[in-house]
C-alpha cells in the first residue's frame, strides 16, 4: 500500500517543510515519531519519589530510567498530547515533559486548583484537570493549551465535589468516574466536552460504588479499572465514550489493588503499580477491543502506588497514533474516501411510535436491508425533528410528554444518546433541518390543545448547549418536512390549524424571519419532522390533507418556485420522516393502519423505503424497522446540507 509520506520514490507535488515541521515536532504525527513511549511519574515508595520511568507500549517489558520529577511527589495526576506530557498537583506546581527526549521535567504553568491523582484527561489541544486535592470535595475543573505555554483557564464543575475519581477521553470528550465526596464512595459517571468549557453533565453509573478507579482509554472505549470499595478491587468496568449509559463488567486485573497509575494507546492500557495493602511493582495490560483478558506486561523499577501515566497516544489522540500515513495528505490532513469508511452513508430513525420508545435503528443508505439495533435516544417520544452534521446525529421536539429536550450521539459509534441541551421552548411536531455547522427547528405544538407557535431555534452542533432564537416563521403552524442545502433551509407544509402548501426559507448561516419561497402541490401538514435532501433537491413526502396523503413533492433548493410531483409513496400516510445520502432518500415512521405488518389501532407501520433523488418516480421497498412506529426522528451523515 502506498505512502503519503515523503520518499523520493513517491513524492509529488509541494511537501511542504512546516507541515514536516509540525508532524514531527507539534503533533507527533510523522512516522518515526515517539508514540510508542508511555511515561510513568512520582508516586510513593514509601517516601514520595521523583523517578519518572518509561515503557514501550507495543511491547511488553520492564520500565527503564526516563528523567525525574523537579519535586518528589505521591499523588500526581496527569494529562498529555503526541509530543508532551504535562503532571500536576499535590501541591508542587506542574512538570513538562517531551516524549521523544528524555530528561527532567521543566514548569510549565501554575494552576489555580491542587489537583490530585486520576483525575485528569484531555485531547491533543487541551488538558483537563479536576482540582480533587486541597481543599478536598471541589468540583471545579481547569485547562490547559498544551501548545501555549504558561495557559490555563476555568473550564467548569462537575455534576457535585468529590476526590480520587477515575478519568479518561476521546477525541472530543472528558469522562469522569467514581471518587469518593463527604458521604462516601461515588457511583457516577460525568461528561463533559473538551472543545467547548461548561459543567459535566450525567452519563450514567459505575457497577459499584468506589474510590481510585484508574482510567484508560481508546478513542471509543473507556475502562475504569479497579479500586476501593468496602475493600479493594480488581473490577474493570467498560464504557462507550460517545454514547452514554451505565458501566459494564469488562474483566478483572491479575491481582486485586487500588491506587495505581494507567496509560493506553488506541489498541491497549496498561496498568501499574499500587497497593494490595503492601506496594507492587506490577504492570498488567488489556486490550480495549476483547473484555476479560488482562496478561502480565512487566514491572515498575520499584514497587510504588499513586504513580502517574502519560501516553502521546491515548483515546483523546488517536486520530494521530499508530499513525496510518496511506490515510494521510502531505499536510497531515485525514482524507476522505467515500464508502469505504462510511462517511456520509448512516441513516438513523430515532425514537418515535404511539407507546414512545427509545429505540434507535442504524441502516446503511446505499443498500437496502432492515433496520439493525444502534442503541437508545435519552429521551423517549414521538413527533420530533432530527438533523445530523458529519459527524453528529440530533433530535428534539418531543410528545409524550410535550418537552424541550435536544438529544445527541455520534454516527461512527453505536450507543446511547445523550442530553445536549434545551430548545428555547417545549413543543412537539416541529420540522427540522441541518447543514455541517447548524441544526434548526422550527414551528411545533407546544400544548396538547394545540397551540402553535412560530418559533425557528438553531444550535451549533459540534458544541452541547441550549438552543438561540433564529427568527420566526410567517405563522405558527405545526410544520411540515424540513430540507437544507449547506446554505438554505427550505419548510414545506403545515397546519394553521387549517393545512398550508406555503413553503418557506431561511438562509441557514444568518439568522432571521422565513421567507415566501412557493407552494406545495398539494396543501398537507405535519408529514413528519424532517424531508431528504441532496445538495440540490428537496424532498416532501406524505402528510394530512386532511386525510393522509401518498404524495411526494420535490424542489430545486437554490431557486424559489412551486414544487413538482416526483411520485407516490407505498401508501398514504400522515407522517414520513425522510434521511439521504445525496444520492438516495429513504423514508420510515409512517402511519397506516391498513398497511402490510401495521398495528390496526395506531397504525404504526415497519416499512423503510427508498427513491432516488435525481429521478422521480414511486417509491421502492428499502426493508422494516427493529419495530413498527411512526413520528420518529430520522437523521443522517450524508444529506445535501453537508456537501
Amino acid at each position: 500500500m502506498a505512502t503519503s509520506y515523503p520518499d523520493k520514490t513517491n513524492a509529488r507535488g509541494i511537501w511542504r517543510i512546516t507541515d514536516i515541521t509540525r508532524n514531527i515536532k507539534t503533533e507527533g504525527t510523522f512516522p518515526g515519531s515517539s508514540g510508542s513511549i508511555g511515561i510513568y511519574a512520582g508516586g510513593v515508595t514509601p517516601s514520595t519519589s521523583n523517578i519518572v520511568q518509561s515503557v514501550n507500549q507495543t511491547s511488553t517489558g520492564d520500565t527503564t530510567d526516563f528523567g525525574d520529577l523537579q519535586t518528589a511527589s505521591g499523588e500526581r495526576t496527569s494529562a498529555a498530547n503526541g509530543t508532551r506530557a504535562v503532571f500536576a498537583g499535590d501541591s508542587t506546581g506542574t512538570d513538562t515533559f517531551f516524549f521523544s527526549t528524555k530528561g527532567n521535567g521543566s514548569d510549565f504553568v501554575t494552576l489555580g486548583i491542587d489537583p490530585r491523582q486520576l483525575g485528569s484527561c484531555g485531547n491533543k489541544t487541551r488538558g483537563l484537570f479536576h482540582g480533587n486535592g486541597a481543599p478536598a470535595f471541589v468540583d471545579t475543573v481547569e485547562y490547559i493549551e498544551f501548545a501555549t505555554l504558561g495557559f490555563k483557564a476555568d473550564f467548569g464543575d462537575l455534576t457535585g465535589g468529590k476526590d480520587r475519581e477515575g478519568a479518561c477521553s476521546s477525541l472530543t470528550r472528558g469522562i469522569w468516574a467514581g471518587g469518593e465526596n463527604p458521604d462516601g464512595n461515588v457511583n457516577v459517571i460525568e461528561f463533559a466536552e473538551i472543545a467547548t468549557t461548561g459543567d459535566a453533565i450525567d452519563f450514567g453509573d459505575l457497577t459499584e460504588a468506589r474510590r481510585y478507579p484508574a482510567g484508560a482509554s481508546s478513542s471509543t472505549r473507556g475502562l475504569f479499572v479497579a479500586g476501593y470499595t468496602d475493600g479493594i478491587t480488581d473490577d474493570i468496568d467498560s464504557v462507550q465514550i460517545a454514547s452514554h449509559g451505565n458501566g459494564t463488567d469488562y474483566g478483572d486485573l491479575s491481582t486485586t489493588r487500588f491506587n495505581l497509575g494507567t496509560l493506553s494507546n488506541s489498541v491497549r492500557g496498561i496498568y501499574a503499580g499500587g497497593s494490595t495493602g503492601s506496594l507492587v511493582n506490577t504492570m498488567d495490560f488489556s486490550q480495549f477491543a476483547s473484555s476479560g483478558a488482562v496478561t502480565d506486561f512487566g514491572d515498575l523499577t520499584t514497587a510504588a502506588t499513586s504513580v502517574s501515566g502519560a501516553s502521546p497516544t491515548h483515546g483523546g489522540i488517536d486520530q494521530n497514533f499508530p499513525r496510518a500515513p496511506e490515510l494521510y495528505s502531505p499536510t497531515g490532513r485525514p482524507l476522505v474516501y467515500g464508502d469505504e469508511a462510511g462517511l456520509g452513508d448512516i441513516g438513523l430513525f430515532q425514537s418515535g411510535g404511539y407507546g414512545y420508545v427509545y429505540t434507535i435503528d442504524y441502516i446503511k443508505i446505499s443498500s437496502a436491508s432492515n433496520g439493525t439495533d444502534f442503541g437508545d435516544t435519552a429521551t423517549k417520544g414521538t413527533h420530533m425533528g432530527g438533523a445530523g452534521s458529519a459527524t453528529r446525529a440530533f433530535i428534539a421536539g418531543y410528545s409524550g410528554p410535550i418537552a424541550d429536550n435536544i438529544d445527541y450521539g455520534t454516527f461512527s459509534t453505536k450507543g446511547n444518546h445523550s442530553d445536549f441541551g434545551n430548545l428555547t421552548d417545549a413543543r412537539d411536531k416541529v420540522g427540522s433541518f441541518s447543514n455541517n455547522t447548524r441544526a434548526v427547528w422550527f414551528g411545533g405544538r407546544i400544548d396538547d390543545s394545540d397551540n402553535l407557535t412560530n418559533i425557528i431555534d438553531y444550535i451549533t452542533m459540534a458544541t452541547i448547549g441550549n438552543a438561540s432564537d433564529f427568527g420566526d416563521l410567517a405563522a405558527a403552524t405545526h410544520v411540515g418536512q424540513g430540507v437544507a442545502s449547506n446554505t438554505r433551509g427550505v419548510s414545506g407544509g403545515g397546519k394553521t390549524p387549517s393545512y398550508i402548501d406555503v413553503i418557506q426559507y431561511v438562509t441557514i448561516g444568518s439568522t432571521g424571519n422565513a421567507s415566501d419561497f412557493g407552494d406545495l402541490t398539494v396543501a398537507r401538514g405535519p408529514g413528519g419532522g424532517t424531508g431528504a435532501s441532496s445538495q440540490t433537491r428537496g424532498i416532501f413526502a406524505g402528510g394530512e390533507a386532511p386525510s393522509n396523503s401518498d404524495v411526494m413533492d420535490y424542489i430545486t433548493i437554490a431557486s424559489t418556485g412551486d414544487a413538482t410531483d416526483f411520485g407516490d409513496l407505498a401508501f398514504v400516510t400522515g407522517f414520513a420522516s425522510g434521511l439521504s445520502n445525496n444520492v438516495r432518500a429513504v423514508f420510515s415512521g409512517f402511519n397506516n393502519t391498513g398497511a402490510p405488518g401495521a398495528d390496526g389501532t395506531f397504525g404504526q407501520t415497519p416499512h423503510i423505503s427508498y427513491v432516488t433523488i435525481a429521478s422521480t418516480g414511486d417509491i421502492t421497498n428499502f426493508g422494516d424497522l427493529t419495530e413498527r412506529r411512526y413520528g420518529l426522528g430520522a437523521a443522517s451523515n450524508g444529506h445535501g446540507g453537508l456537501s
